[in-house]
């Protein structure tokens, strides 16, 4: 395996220091729940099982619901339970070497290896419903195979290809570990998290947001999974630069918020990398004209980190929870389609794809604060049950939906 060095103290070092140079900003004009409070949240002192992207009370509301035969979380069960990632007959195809270009091209197996991710979780999430072991012993199952084998990630989108799959395994491992039990083989996982994934992720990217935010979920995830907390740590320094710099508030300023690393320090270069957009609104993100797709990316590891954080008590919302409401209400709002998109933004075009991303991000911010979002519930509830789209998101209407733990 290539050499990747963790440089964790440095690298938080130099993030914390990046965010205390910023030009400092007005808060942003919140709901009173979601006023900007800056805090120095760090890892908690002793972090809670399961708790990466969904807690065991959430599993515990989400059972009785499905148990109960109601609505819309028994359709989303049987949606996931009845796709190709609950299948009892899938077989696992880990490779030594995963090796993945741009777009996945090549495509040596990306696809294998996020699904087998996935599809570990979902049997993790069926049998936490069902208490039928087959599941759990299939989730195990496809856990030991790429822990047995894989050495690394290769090729352009490497990073992005690591982010991906390792923000799904530790929602799997967590469950089978920390309820189910009886996994021999779970420090050979943790083992292969650590050296194998962690050093693709660890130091973050320049690239686009999408491609940090994940990292950041990813590494988070691994933080908990490993109870490490200097690496969970990384993550949420990573989160608190990346954020900003991702979704625009009007109390920014008359240009988006800057990771300074990647030295955007003109207008030019700004405009630039938010795909050619000089006009900034509230909601705006990096990659809206870019398109809806790379977009959801992004909104959606904001919300699993804030969600992860959360369960592990440490609230974020105060502190990033009205860029989350703005943004997946801007993006909700022009997914809808309900008026023609005006010529200031993206030149007048638009490409739509949101995705399944918005369940857990609505779900924290109107089920358990009372917030009104009227485009993004009704995005939301047009699209029950929310289904997966394939990389690192998966079944968000069964584990969320009107979730008030």
């Amino acid at each position: 395996m290539r050499s990747k060095p963790i440089l964790l103290a440095a690298a938080c070092a130099a993030l914390v220091a990046g965010t205390l140079s910023s030009p400092a900003v007005a808060a942003p004009k919140a709901e009173p729940a979601l006023a900007h409070q800056p805090s120095a949240v760090l890892a908690p002192g002793t972090f809670t099982h399961p708790g990466v992207g969904v807690s065991r009370q959430q599993l515990d509301f989400v059972r009785a619901k499905v148990q109960a035969g109601a609505q819309p979380w028994t359709n989303a069960f049987n949606q996931a339970k009845n796709s190709a990632y609950g299948s009892l007959s899938r077989t696992a195809k880990p490779r030594a070497v995963v090796e993945c270009g741009s777009y996945s091209n090549p495509n040596n197996g990306c696809t294998d290896e996020r699904e087998d991710a996935i599809a570990a979780y979902t049997n993790a999430l069926v049998w936490y419903i069902t208490r039928d072991d087959r599941y759990a012993q299939k989730a195990i199952q496809l856990m030991d195979a790429w822990s047995a084998t894989i050495r690394d990630h290769t090729n352009s989108n490497a990073p992005l290809q690591t982010a991906w799959a390792a923000s799904s395994w530790p929602k799997a491992a967590e469950i089978i570990k920390h309820v189910y039990g009886n996994w021999p083989n779970a420090g050979r996982f943790g083992t292969m998290l650590r050296n194998v994934y962690l050093p693709e992720i660890i130091n973050g990217s320049n690239s686009n947001g999408n491609w940090e935010l994940s990292m950041t979920e990813a590494i988070q995830g691994i933080g908990v999974f490993l109870d490490d907390k200097a690496v969970y740590d990384k993550a949420i320094s990573l989160f608190r630069v990346r954020t900003p710099a991702f979704v625009y508030l009007e109390s920014d300023g008359a240009l988006p918020r800057t990771k300074p690393s990647q030295n955007l320090n003109t207008r030019e270069k700004i405009v630039a990398y938010w795909q050619g957009q000089g006009t900034f609104v509230t909601g705006l993100t990096q990659e809206t004209c870019r398109d809806f797709v790379h977009t959801g990316y992004g909104i959606s590891a904001i919300s699993h980190v804030m969600e992860t954080s959360y369960i592990q008590g440490e609230n974020l919302y105060p502190e990033f929870g009205e860029r989350l409401r703005q943004a997946l209400g801007f993006q909700s709002k022009w997914e809808r389609n309900l008026e023609p998109v005006p010529s200031w933004l993206c030149k007048g075009t638009l490409k739509r794809g949101l995705g399944p991303i918005t369940e857990v991000g609505y779900n924290g911010l109107h089920t358990r604060l009372g917030i009104a979002m009227a485009n993004t519930q009704a995005l939301t509830e047009s699209r029950r049950p929310s289904g997966s789209n394939n990389l690192f998101v998966a079944w968000e209407t069964l584990t969320h939906a009107e979730n008030p733990s």
